[in-house]
């Protein structure tokens, strides 16, 4: 009879716990408890993380203050070429080196090359004939190289001023302190801009290394062929003495052999 009695009054208070629990009450779960309290912390630690990543930002933000003052120098400006026109054979050269469009200037102040007469060609022995189209050839290249390096200066002094307000506008705008000219994508566009500039410099230094180049490949010619000129001129004289000795001395041998005391 107790058993029954125990056994109803234990089924009669988990009814009363589930009548509870459904209309209402409050049911203790440590599983939900503790997984509630695990995510507070993570949302915790999220929180102090977005507070640092924001103080970093709003440190990264911020603009050296007048940086005009602290960094703008002031460079040397590209100068035209000038010159004394004594005898009027030097203007068309200025003209020439400022804008990079030849004219007749290079002719005016140059020595002009004559060609021989035809006659005086057809005169001429190979040897002869060989130096003296050499040496042409020599003034010629001499000419051309002197002219493409004055085409490459005039071209680069007609661009400087160019080229001194666009680096004048990213001085600017990198000195700024507006912050549209601030932002990621314009720090980047600047940087972009500054590596263009770069290269075209760099690109007018190779022109004008490469017309250096070609005018010392002349002198070098020039130089090969005063040598080359010489050891022919010693070649021909070695050559006349040995055959001039000889006759010299065949000659007097057969002196010698028909001298007769008298």
């Amino acid at each position: 009879m107790r058993k029954k009695i125990l056994a109803l009054t234990m089924v009669g208070s988990m009814c009363v716990a589930t009548a509870s629990a459904q209309l209402g009450g409050i049911v203790y779960d440590p599983t939900n408890y503790q997984n509630a309290l695990l995510r507070y912390f993570q949302l915790q630690q999220q929180f102090l993380q977005l507070q640092q990543s924001y103080a970093l930002a709003v440190q990264m933000a911020r603009n050296l203050q007048n940086m005009p003052a602290r960094y703008r120098s002031q460079f040397s400006m590209w100068r035209n070429g000038t010159a004394l026109d004594t005898y009027g054979n030097t203007a068309g050269w200025i003209t020439d080196v400022n804008t990079g469009v030849l004219g007749g200037g290079y002719q005016q102040a140059t020595t002009e090359l004559r060609a021989y007469e035809p006659d005086y060609l057809a005169s001429m022995d190979p040897v002869e004939l060989s130096r003296v189209e050499s040496q042409y050839a020599s003034v010629e290249l001499a000419d051309g190289a002197d002219r493409t390096a004055m085409a490459a200066i005039g071209a680069m002094r007609e661009n400087a001023p160019n080229l001194q307000e666009q680096l004048g506008n990213l001085e600017n705008d990198s000195l700024s302190g507006d912050p549209d000219l601030n932002t990621e994508v314009s720090v980047l566009n600047k940087i972009n801009a500054a590596d263009v500039l770069t290269v075209r410099s760099v690109q007018d230094t190779n022109k004008l290394l490469a017309s250096l180049l070609e005018i010392q490949t002349v002198l070098a010619k020039q130089q090969r062929e005063a040598t080359a000129n010489a050891i022919n001129a010693d070649i021909a004289r070695r050559a006349t003495v040995a055959g001039n000795l000889a006759g010299v001395t065949s000659t007097l041998t057969g002196s010698l052999q028909g001298f007769r005391l008298p």
